[in-house]
């Protein structure tokens, strides 16, 4: 193996800031049993304490609270156990440490040395486009669930916000370790289906009847793509079923109707750049899973029957999760949501949309085998949370398994006032059609601007800026600023010699050194994220990112320092290119290196 294959083994999976944190803990964990061991501090049982970079690094790289932390344990001063624990650290010759400071009540500043500042532009350079992933996760099994709307109609502008942050979330949970499954349940049975086929039905024979003479169902669905799906099946079968048995118009309409709809879903969310694993469908479940799932709460006690239907004693398993205690905001004051018991099967013997969803459930865990189910929920869903999570313990799974992420609502901006409906079809708004408005690269970025509990105005004026206004614009033109960099000097010649040939160790600056901060973070973010289920954590971190490239390329010249320092900037902007793709590509938005 030669010494750039060892390099790149060094940096494979590497967290720069956390191999900083470790090395802090370590050294600080060794002086202060080394002060035991001499008298300096009294033996004792070292407390919990903290490592961590702080806000303002001025003062230093690393601070730790563990003199303050320990002040109780030895009975002493937190600056007297500051002391002793900076005279007893071990040499720092070859450590990622230069100096250690004392400040304030007792904080353990130390500074990171010239070498450890050259680990991530080294680690973002030789991982190239695997620097940023880590085995956090362990490769633990996790299906994530996102938009899965019902197969009746077209998609909404709710499901823009949920395609790209169920999208993205499982993008960071990928990359910090986990092995991920993106998933989407198709709700092609029970009542949603049986009221899209009565529509259906009725707008067929309209066409031959004359609306007059066939009533529509007082809560069928009203909507143009119902129309236009009658007229479709009419233009295949002609009139044969205009004076035939409704029953068989409904299941042959829905048999023409409903793979068109699933087809549809599956196109617009491929435009959107979402690709599932997983299209599950819920006939799948009917009726041998909700049968068994049925079986097993009955077995546990937790149904019972009244006035001939199957109920669920949802307040014994959800009051665990809160469910009794629930409030929320909602947009005229606290709203509380307040569990109750469920029917499962109706007296006709028709399960329930729940009875279903329990079953799902069951076989992601139970069957499939998951170790972690999470779902991206609308927040008007925000009561059903525990009445799933009790119904996982229910079945005897854990509840505890099975996260929902709540999404909040998005108002569309234009102009500065919110906008309804579409000038050209005087609907709602739908995600495909707002794909046709905006640009792909920008949806999917401005969606996940915010944590998903925010509400959020998407701003389609801003959307369809192409300067910094526009954040997404803003994160792609620093990595074209780079690729546009590289070109010049390559036409120039000057050529970049390599990242196991740089020494890295020479960028000392201070815009040089916050630049390879934030690039040191990005391991951790992606970790952050996973952990908060917040992929807006990206999102942001990018903006951040190329903010402070900006930063450092309008103040450290590249091409004109001395031949040394002119390859470590370059290894410098490369890292950073790095990482501007990597987080891009995570996010499925295009690269550009030119604008």
């Amino acid at each position: 193996m030669n010494d750039l294959e060892k390099m790149k083994q060094v940096y494979h999976l590497y967290d720069p800031k956390q191999a900083w944190l470790d090395e802090a803990r370590a050294c600080l964990e060794q002086a202060a049993r080394a002060a035991m061991g001499d008298g300096s501090l009294p033996e004792k049982e070292l407390p919990a304490f903290i490592t961590e970079v702080p806000a303002d690094t001025r003062n230093g790289d690393i601070a730790s609270n563990l003199a303050l932390a320990s002040a109780r344990v030895f009975g002493m001063a937190p600056r007297k156990i500051a002391q002793a624990i900076a005279d007893h650290l071990p040499s720092l010759t070859g450590s990622a440490f230069t100096r250690v400071e004392i400040a304030g009540p007792g904080f353990i500043n130390l500074f990171l040395s010239d070498a450890a500042f050259a680990a991530p532009v080294l680690a973002a350079g030789l991982a190239g486009e695997s620097y940023g992933r880590t085995d956090y996760g362990k490769g633990e099994k996790v299906n994530v669930e996102f938009v899965s709307a019902n197969p009746t109609g077209p998609m909404h502008l709710g499901n823009a916000r949920g395609g790209a942050l169920g999208d993205c979330l499982a993008a960071v949970l990928d990359w910090a370790g986990y092995d991920v499954t993106r998933e989407f349940l198709i709700n092609d049975a029970g009542n949603q289906v049986e009221k899209f086929g009565k529509s259906l039905a009725c707008r067929y024979l309209q066409l031959y009847k004359g609306e007059e003479a066939v009533a529509f169902p007082e809560d069928g669905y009203q909507g143009e793509d119902i129309k236009v799906l009658a007229r479709q099946f009419a233009e295949q079968v002609g009139s044969q079923y205009a004076d035939g048995d409704f029953e068989a118009l409904k299941e042959a309409i829905v048999a023409f109707g409903l793979p068109r709809n699933v087809q549809k879903l599956k196109d617009d969310m491929a435009k959107y750049r979402v690709h599932y694993d997983v299209w599950f469908s819920e006939q799948q479940l009917h009726p041998e899973a909700i049968d068994h799932v049925l079986k097993l709460l009955a077995d546990r006690g937790a149904t019972y029957e009244k006035d001939g239907a199957i109920w669920y004693r949802s307040m014994l398993y959800a009051e665990k999760y809160g469910a009794n205690h629930t409030t929320r905001k909602g947009l005229h004051g606290e709203v509380t949501d307040e569990a109750k018991d469920e029917v499962l099967v109706r007296a006709n013997g028709v399960p329930t949309y729940f009875a279903a969803d329990i079953a799902y459930h069951y076989n992601k865990f139970a069957v499939r085998g998951f170790s972690r189910a999470i779902d991206v929920w609308g927040a008007d869903h925000h009561g059903h949370v525990a009445r799933m999570k009790g119904a996982m313990d229910a079945v005897g799974l854990d509840g505890e398994k099975l996260d929902v992420v709540l999404m909040q609502f998005v108002r569309l901006m234009k102009d500065g006032q919110p906008v309804r409906m579409s000038k050209r079809t005087g609907k709602a708004i739908g995600l495909s059609e707002l794909l046709d408005e905006v640009p792909i690269d920008s949806a999917r970025f401005l969606f996940n601007l915010r944590e998903p509990g925010s509400t959020i105005d998407f701003d389609m004026d801003q959307a369809v800026k192409q300067d910094s206004d526009n954040p997404v614009y803003y994160v792609q033109y620093a990595h074209a600023r780079i690729c546009s960099l590289m070109k010049k000097m390559a036409a120039e010649g000057v050529a970049f010699e390599g990242f196991d040939r740089v020494n890295a160790a020479l960028l000392t600056d201070a815009n040089e050194r916050e630049l390879i901060r934030k690039i040191a973070d990005f391991p951790g973010e992606i970790i952050s994220a996973a952990k908060s289920y917040d992929p807006a954590r990206i999102t942001r971190y990018s903006t951040e990112l190329a903010t402070q490239y900006h930063k450092f390329y309008n103040s450290c010249r590249v091409k004109e320092a001395e031949p040394a320092l002119c390859q470590a900037r370059m290894a410098l902007c490369l890292a950073t290119k790095n990482v501007l793709c990597n987080v891009l590509t995570m996010m499925k938005i295009t690269v550009p290196e030119s604008m």
